[in-house]
């Protein structure tokens, strides 16, 4: 089967073309990052209307790249949630019309079910089940992965995601929009052990997530910091970054391996736009090797938003006859434990 996926979920415009769930024909990925860049964020009336204006040469290129045409493809698949209620709306109703005009069954489909199933386009994948952890801007949450379609949430955040506690920091720091892959590279020249922020590991037993504390504890630091220039005493802005990530990283790889091992998994999958951060993957990978874990990564261009993973998801529900009504609206809020589970063909 070769489908057409759509993603608008945020600021990224993309459209990607998969066959079979696993194979990438194309994925064309059009960003936003320099409209948004001098407010520090994504606007969310600015970043529907330049999803107007790109979807349609989106569509066209990732068409183009994988040298299909309307007629060969066997489905469609669009983000409806969760997301910018004005960015979904403009790929949902484009998708419906390309659905409506040429006869082609249309899936409906969960983003963060999109992010954990991006590891499938790689060669070397992962059995069921897993563990995996979806860590973006938006999100940050732990889920045990059955099958495919089959996600119980053991974890989540409960106030500012992990990529979202980056790009504030880096707005504190005065280093702009979008945070992570500034910090990260501020951090690799900086110590990250000189200064001790906060890990919000909550209760005991608790596999949720929360960086509000830890960002409020580094605008404060750094508000010292450029008041009695701490740098006198040997502390630089990459010495406050790097302690600033490895007291994100520290949590997130606490909460990955206690969900594994309340599982009893030995494999995970971390996926998501901050799965591309260096530091991450090598303590990760470090950590995991010393207690026989194996760790899955989708690579950058799959962890960020993009087509190509939606196309994926979309590929099994289109493949066990689940089709979406031309009726369906976007959500906003759309926890992926509300997906019901495909049941596969004899």
């Amino acid at each position: 089967m070769i489908i057409l996926g759509i993603d608008t979920s945020c600021d990224d415009t993309s459209a990607g073309v998969v066959v079979g769930g696993t194979r990438v024909l194309s994925n064309v990925v059009q960003s936003q990052v320099k409209l948004h860049h001098p407010f520090g964020g994504v606007v969310p009336e600015l970043a529907s209307r330049e999803h107007l204006k790109n979807i349609m040469p989106v569509v066209r290129t990732a068409l183009q790249k994988a040298d299909v045409r309307m007629s060969d493809l066997d489905g469609i698949a669009v983000t409806v949630g969760p997301g910018l209620v004005g960015s979904l709306l403009v790929g949902l109703y484009y998708a419906k019309g390309l659905s409506y005009v040429h006869d082609i069954p249309l899936a409906a489909i969960n983003h963060l079910e999109g992010h954990i199933l991006s590891v499938f386009l790689e060669e070397e994948i992962p059995s069921f089940p897993f563990v995996a952890l979806t860590v973006s801007g938006g999100h940050t949450s732990l889920y045990h992965v059955k099958g495919y379609g089959s996600y119980t949430q053991m974890g989540q955040t409960i106030d500012d995601a992990a990529g979202e506690a980056f790009d504030k920091v880096a707005k504190i720091f005065g280093l702009g929009y979008p945070g992570g892959a500034v910090i990260e590279k501020l951090a690799r020249e900086g110590r990250s052990d000189i200064i001790k922020f906060p890990r919000a590991y909550l209760s005991k037993d608790s596999l949720d997530f929360s960086f509000s504390g830890l960002k409020t504890s580094v605008s404060l630091y750094t508000k010292k910091w450029r008041e009695i220039r701490i740098e006198k005493d040997g502390v630089a802005l990459a010495d406050i970054a790097a302690s600033f990530q490895e007291s994100v990283v520290d949590v997130l790889i606490h909460k990955l391996m206690k969900a594994r091992e309340e599982k009893g998994v030995e494999e995970v999958v971390v996926a998501g736009g901050v799965a591309c951060n260096r530091r991450l993957r090598s303590r990760l990978s470090k950590d995991a090797s010393s207690e026989d874990v194996r760790v899955y990564y989708p690579r950058p261009e799959y962890c960020t938003d993009n087509g190509a993973m939606i196309a994926a998801a979309g590929y099994h529900r289109l493949f066990q006859g689940e089709k979406a009504d031309l009726s369906m609206d976007v959500r906003s809020k759309y926890p992926v434990s509300d997906l019901l589970p495909l049941v596969p063909k004899p």
